[in-house]
């Protein structure tokens, strides 16, 4: 087999980058609509922890996801605003509040590796495999899981 037919048989995934609690995660790019800042966010009553609100961007209502608690992590100490992942699932929309959106990076789908023995519970809980990047690693997030609070989920 020749380089170039190797080149075409390893396949590719895009990730949208994010930094939430100093952790980098990835976001698949086919299942990211859109990367904004979170205004005029309304607290909605008895709503889970981890539900932020709902804002309305570009007409839409969408919940807001802090990922922050998701994670089990503290609120930021500085007074910066969080950015937002719009993302759609079934017809819903939600933004995830993370920290800081990176670049985006096509990575290999044969580098991915399960979840390490040790990931952190709260991590693994939410995460779909890693990739070890240069003294990093790259938590892949299972949008679905994100975006899951049910009660069941929650507790899992």
């Amino acid at each position: 087999m020749s380089a170039n037919d190797e080149t075409h048989n390893e396949y590719l995934t895009e990730y949208v980058t994010v930094m939430i609690g100093g952790q980098l995660f990835g976001l698949p790019i086919s299942r990211v609509q859109d990367v904004f800042m979170p205004d005029r966010l309304t607290r909605v009553p008895l709503a889970a922890p981890e539900i932020a609100g709902v804002l309305n961007l570009r007409g839409r209502i969408v919940t807001a996801i802090d990922m922050r608690r998701r994670l089990g992590l503290p609120p930021r100490e500085d007074a910066r605003p969080p950015m937002a992942v719009g993302i759609e699932l079934r017809g819903e929309s939600y933004g995830v509040l993370i920290d800081a959106v990176g670049e985006v990076m096509k990575l290999a789908d044969g580098t991915r590796e399960a979840n390490p023995v040790n990931l952190d519970a709260r991590l693994a809980r939410v995460s779909a495999g890693v990739h070890r990047l240069d003294g990093q690693l790259l938590v892949i997030l299972d949008v679905d899981r994100v975006l899951d609070t049910s009660s069941d989920a929650l507790a899992a």
